[in-house]
């Protein structure tokens, strides 16, 4: 995945998201090391991250007991999930990186909607804490909204 540099210039508003992790240890080893996420500030329960240019923040704390999945293409998708839209060569490269790193997907990366408006990559994954990660690329970026 290619490090975007944060900048106060960003023309579109950045998010900001706080996960529940139960290892901050496994959390800068698969954001950091596995994601090639740059890390930000940190504390002894927390720590921000350079999610493309969004602060992102795992924080120390117990995982939900269970999650729902909702059925999207033929897959089990899992909820709640969160992750981001990159280009398809961003995508590719993050797909082979993670292969690389051993990932176990929840939903391998395939196209979704082959032929169908939305068309688009995707895959989902877990990091060390539960918590559900999608990733996913259009070809087409008109398509991303498209009804």
């Amino acid at each position: 995945m290619s490090t975007h540099e944060s900048s106060h210039e960003t023309p579109l508003p950045r998010f900001h998201l706080a996960v529940p992790v139960d290892d901050l240890a496994e959390a800068r080893r698969f954001y950091g090391g596995v994601l090639g996420l740059p890390e930000g500030r940190s504390a002894e329960r927390w720590v921000d991250w350079n999610l493309h240019g969004h602060q992102f923040v795992t924080h120390l704390a117990e995982r939900p007991a269970r999650r729902a999945h909702n059925e999207v293409d033929g897959h089990e998708v899992p909820v709640p999930h969160f992750g981001l839209l990159l280009s398809v060569e961003e995508f590719q490269a993050l797909a082979e990186r993670l292969r690389a790193a051993g990932t176990e997907f929840v939903i391998e990366p395939y196209v979704r909607f082959r032929g169908e408006k939305g068309e688009q990559w995707t895959m989902f994954l877990l990091d060390p804490a539960g918590n559900a990660l999608e990733f996913k690329a259009f070809a087409d970026d008109a398509q991303v909204f498209a009804v």
